[in-house]
């Protein structure tokens, strides 16, 4: 009996933990979740226009969006400019822009 219940003990751990798998890991290629993008991460052919944003002190890029937004970098294939801390990468790996 005991050998039983610990037999059923260790299949329901594994399945527990098998369970428990990010989904992210079983989907294609990676995809960046960021609210805030620090210039390090951003590929090198959008780090330009940098500064640092002026009530937090965080450095930030803009490539070319304008003085007050920031430029996110999801995957290859989404990219682009929101304002400043508004922007994120949502969980289909598109950006995103906050009101």
């Amino acid at each position: 009996m005991k050998a039983l219940m610990f037999a059923l003990a260790i299949l329901v751990a594994v399945a527990t933990a098998a369970g428990a798998a990010p989904i992210a890991s079983l989907a294609g290629p990676p995809v960046v979740y960021v609210d805030w993008q620090d210039p390090q991460t951003l590929p090198p052919r959008l780090r330009n226009h940098c500064g640092f944003e002026r009530f937090t002190g965080r450095p930030y890029c803009s490539d070319h969006c304008g003085g007050n937004d920031q430029i996110y970098y999801c995957s290859a294939a989404s990219f682009g400019c929101c304002a400043l801390g508004r922007g994120y990468c949502g969980y289909d790996g598109l950006l995103r822009c906050h009101p």
